[in-house]
């Protein structure tokens, strides 16, 4: 109920951590979610089942690992892995690559190819995970001020 409240009745645009919740919400007519988890390869056949059910089921691609592993893998039936490129802007959080590594860029160059046949390019994803040792509100307004800028230096 909360998640249908939250999405305006819409039940779309919803981020969960884990499969489990993907699951979940899907089963309760969720048709857009994000997997904000770098896909392992051994938990891509249930994300491959989740991508041919939904209308839009996204994951992260945060090394050029992850974006083998889907382009291995398409899905049938012409239908192309949604992703997000994982920036990591400070907090160090998994195999996030930060800016402005040269490797990131070479990553966002080499998901992005035109015309995409089993990757599309949605967004770039930041999770600002540094946030929960902040003490005020300032604290939390300075990690969003610069995880924004870095996203923004990014993508320009």
């Amino acid at each position: 109920e909360g998640a249908a409240l939250a999405t305006g009745g819409t039940l779309r645009g919803i981020v969960v951590s884990t499969l489990a919740e993907a699951r979940f919400f899907a089963a309760g007519g969720f048709d857009d979610i994000l997997y904000a988890f770098p896909v392992p390869g051994w938990r891509l056949p249930e994300c491959s089942a989740l991508a041919q059910k939904l209308q839009a089921f996204q994951l992260l691609v945060d090394s050029p690992q992850g974006l083998e592993l889907l382009r291995q893998n398409p899905l049938p039936g012409g239908k192309r892995w949604l992703v997000w490129l994982k920036v990591d802007c400070g907090n160090g959080r998994g195999l996030s690559l930060v800016p402005p590594s040269p490797h990131i860029h070479c990553l966002s160059q080499d998901v992005a190819p035109n015309p995409p046949k089993v990757v599309t390019l949605v967004g770039v994803y930041a999770h600002c995970g540094n946030t929960y040792g902040c003490r005020d509100i300032p604290a939390i307004q300075a990690i969003a001020r610069d995880t924004t800028n870095a996203v923004l230096s990014f993508v320009t």
